[in-house]
């Protein structure tokens, strides 16, 4: 069997072939009534199957992370986003076919307004054991607002980005952020019962020198902790990918000086690698999107505020699923438009940061997409 053929009732057969055959006599487009099952599974070309969904609720945010987006940002008319009934539809669809992990994002999801009502929503396919996990990244700023009642909903783990603990360096980097505030967010969430996984992204110049010190910390908290890489996603005017670019792998052999690292099987579902830290007993993970490429077993897809879907973070092509979601009361387009775009998911992205090249790898901000 060839790359992009899928085992069907025991032939071998790309994606076209399959919605032909799928598709009922005379029935032909987006029109056709869709033969999907409702238990349908989604299997990318590539025999992955897709559990996993990230959804942006809002490009917004209350911080403007150096890294993320520029500080005069032009966001989406609100008439643009999806609804609240749209995003559970949307959600509960892909449950339906398979996803058994969702994650909420942004831009900062709990800007969204009324966004715990579709929380709420959510929690129901988390009582019937369709969904195994809903949970959220966040920045923080709101974490102590909402965390008792993210924990009534169902929400056991949370993301929380944090890139320093160095107040000046953390206002610096998110252009007006209050550390404080952040802090005392965690400790409510802490309180309330929440696992949090510290995301940091490495900044050379900026924390690279700051990281051992940020993993004691969180580990000394009871956190897990994920290293990243800065992505090339979206244009900045006072900086280049290039100068905030630290490789992961000379971030490892630095925390190597210091800390025993002890190399694990461990997965959430994402594309982390994970350790143990012998010293701390914690646990660190790495993403490396440009020093070591994780596609190979990639089960993720993302969902924008305005519907559309991208199959892989580093590339451009994406499917309209708001006009499916809108063309009528039923979910047969949904369905079919999602098998479709499931059809094209690529192998990999094609991340690269070179001083010779100025432009991103990818032209949208990681806000428009979704952490």
């Amino acid at each position: 069997m060839s790359d992009g053929q899928i085992l069907i009732d025991g032939k071998a057969m790309n994606w076209t072939e399959k919605l032909s055959r799928d598709r009922p006599e005379g029935g032909t487009g987006p029109g056709a009534a869709s033969p999907i099952s409702a238990a349908s599974p989604l299997i990318d070309p590539y025999l992955r199957p897709i559990t996993y969904l990230r959804v942006s609720v809002t490009d917004r945010c209350d911080l403007r992370c150096v890294y993320c987006m520029d500080e005069e940002m032009s966001f989406l008319p609100k008439r643009d986003l999806l609804t609240l009934e749209e995003l559970d539809r949307l959600c509960t669809a892909f449950v339906r076919r398979g996803t058994t992990k969702l994650r909420l994002t942004g831009g900062e999801p709990l800007v969204r307004r009324d966004v715990m009502r579709l929380f709420r929503s959510l929690s129901r396919h988390l009582a019937t054991g369709a969904l195994k996990e809903l949970t959220l990244t966040t920045n923080g700023t709101l974490l102590a607002r909402h965390a008792q009642e993210l924990v009534d909903c169902g929400v056991r783990r949370v993301n929380v980005s944090l890139d320093t603990l160095d107040p000046a360096r953390f206002r610096r980097l998110t252009r007006w952020g209050d550390l404080g505030k952040v802090l005392d967010g965690l400790d409510v969430a802490r309180r309330r019962g929440l696992s949090i996984k510290i995301n940091a992204v490495a900044l050379k110049g900026e924390n690279e020198h700051e990281l051992n010190e940020l993993v004691r910390w969180a580990h000394g908290e009871g956190h897990a902790i994920t290293l990243i890489e800065v992505m090339p996603l979206g244009e900045l005017t006072t900086t280049t990918r290039s100068d905030q670019y630290l490789p992961l792998s000379l971030v490892r052999a630095r925390l190597a000086d210091e800390f025993t690292l002890e190399d694990l099987a461990h997965s959430s579902g994402g594309p982390a690698r994970y350790v143990r830290v012998k010293e701390t007993g914690g646990i660190l993970g790495f993403i490396t999107p440009l020093t070591h490429n994780f596609c190979e077993s990639c089960n993720r897809v993302r969902v924008t505020c305005t519907g559309t879907l991208y199959m892989c973070l580093g590339q451009e092509d994406a499917a309209d699923l708001r006009a499916a979601l809108r063309a009528s009361s039923g979910d047969e387009r949904l369905d079919e438009a999602i098998t479709e775009a499931i059809s094209r998911k690529p192998k990999g992205h094609d991340f690269v940061i070179e001083r010779r090249r100025s432009e991103p790898a990818v032209a949208r901000h990681m806000s428009v997409t979704g952490g």
